[in-house]
């Protein structure tokens, strides 16, 4: 039961910026009465924030001709149409009720120096805009995504690519089986490195004029 509460305070937040305690805001707040709607604006200094979520709201202190006037307003009410930072104020502490006992310049907030651009345009985390218009940061955050999407389907693309065009593995042959295909392959080759053998020489060649003379000389 809880969760569909929470969802619920989620859809109720709205964009508001970021203010502290010691800041000078302008709080836009509708006033009904009776049959008329109008516009209020009440400016002063914030000297407390309390609360979370949907239920947080805040406190603002200003000066109506010498008396101190405070009012408490929802952060995400809906009756709220804008809320304006006026200046940052330098304080160090959450709750200002200090302010409560000063009169004239002491109930001042010193001004803080430097502000800096990012605090002018920040706003809550998680706060939902009241209306379509995107938070800041979506754009980018948006962009980010589709680039990265695109990487990692260009991936897998090139990933089934190479899968599909590599060729199977061969199996490796035993080594017995490689070694006789070797063997007939090294008998059939010639020797080239062998010595030609000569000739044995153990009878003398025959004379054919010797042969065919008859032996006339030595009868005579």
């Amino acid at each position: 039961m809880s969760g569909v509460i929470e969802s619920i305070e989620r859809a109720q937040l709205r964009r508001v910026p970021v203010f502290q305690s010691g800041d000078r805001v302008r709080v836009h707040f509708q006033v009904v009465e009776g049959t008329r709607r109008r516009t209020q604006v009440f400016e002063g200094v914030v000297i407390k924030r309390q609360g979370s979520g949907a239920r947080e709201t805040f406190t603002v202190r200003k000066q109506s001709f010498g008396v101190g006037v405070e009012r408490t307003f929802p952060l995400h009410s809906p009756k709220i149409e804008q809320i304006e930072v006026a200046s940052r104020g330098d304080v160090r502490r959450a709750k200002l009720y200090y302010l409560r006992d000063r009169v004239g310049r002491g109930a001042r907030v010193r001004e803080r120096r430097w502000t800096g651009a990012a605090d002018e345009q920040a706003f809550v985390e998680g706060a939902m805009p009241a209306d379509d218009a995107p938070r800041p940061g979506e754009e980018e955050l948006a962009e980010v995504t589709a680039a990265e999407s695109e990487q990692l389907a260009a991936a897998e693309v090139e990933g089934e690519a190479a899968a599909g065009e590599a060729p199977p593995a061969e199996e490796a042959p035993p080594a017995e089986a490689a070694a006789e295909e070797a063997a007939p392959a090294a008998e059939e080759l010639p020797a080239q490195d062998a010595p030609v053998q000569d000739a044995p020489a153990d009878e003398p060649p025959a004379d054919p004029q010797a042969s065919e003379e008859p032996d006339e000389q030595t009868s005579s």
